[in-house]
């Protein structure tokens, strides 16, 4: 469905526009990124409305995407991959956090080697998308640490389900940025390195 959806528009955007192979790719890679977050966003609304949990769904998924949009991590080379990971997700962890108390002791230690391997492993870019600027980096690490740091404190003085939903949002982006899951779904980490490696490889050839 996928293919057919994106295919048709990018049939009606060539013929206006006459494009490069490499914008070609471009916008077609931004429109399937679009077709899946709304179709995924679509799906998880319908179940979370059906739960009982569609408020806590939408509290969580804000939260997650606020640190997310900082720190990057691995996305699904597969669209079903990615509807079935992201329904457990926040589906699951919603549920989870309305039946959880945690020990404040606890939440700061988590918090704490939480925000850690946040500072150690983000910005975690992908091979379609290297983050080369240094730059980009600094300031993508810099930022997602500081709005990790910002979690962990509000954590402390917040509602139950809001402090559950700031540290497991964190825990969720932990994951997908980890060397670990990456090695796990055998993608390549640190694409930037890779990338410009080739980019030198590359001037050293035409030179």
């Amino acid at each position: 469905m996928q293919n057919k959806v994106v295919g048709k528009m990018m049939s009606i955007i060539q013929k206006k526009h006459k494009l490069d192979p490499i914008k070609y790719e471009q916008i077609e890679y931004g429109l399937a990124a679009i077709y899946i977050m709304v179709t995924k966003l679509l799906f998880i609304s319908i179940v979370s409305f059906l739960l009982g949990i569609f408020k806590e769904t939408i509290v969580f998924l804000l939260l997650f995407n606020g640190i997310r949009l900082f720190a990057f991590g691995l996305h699904a080379t597969k669209s079903y991959i990615c509807l079935i990971a992201s329904t457990i997700a926040f589906i699951g962890l919603p549920y989870l956090t309305l039946n959880l108390e945690l020990n404040i002791y606890f939440k700061i230690i988590l918090g704490t080697v939480m925000t850690l391997l946040i500072l150690k492993n983000s910005p975690a870019d992908t091979y379609k998308r290297p983050i080369v600027s240094q730059k980009r980096r600094i300031f993508f690490k810099a930022t997602s640490t500081i709005i990790a740091v910002t979690y962990v404190i509000l954590s402390l003085y917040t509602s139950n389900f809001v402090s559950n939903s700031l540290l497991f949002s964190l825990l969720l982006e932990n994951i997908f940025i980890s060397p670990l899951t990456y090695k796990i779904f055998k993608l390549p980490y640190n694409n930037y390195l890779t990338y410009m490696e080739n980019m030198r490889k590359e001037d050293l050839h035409v030179s």
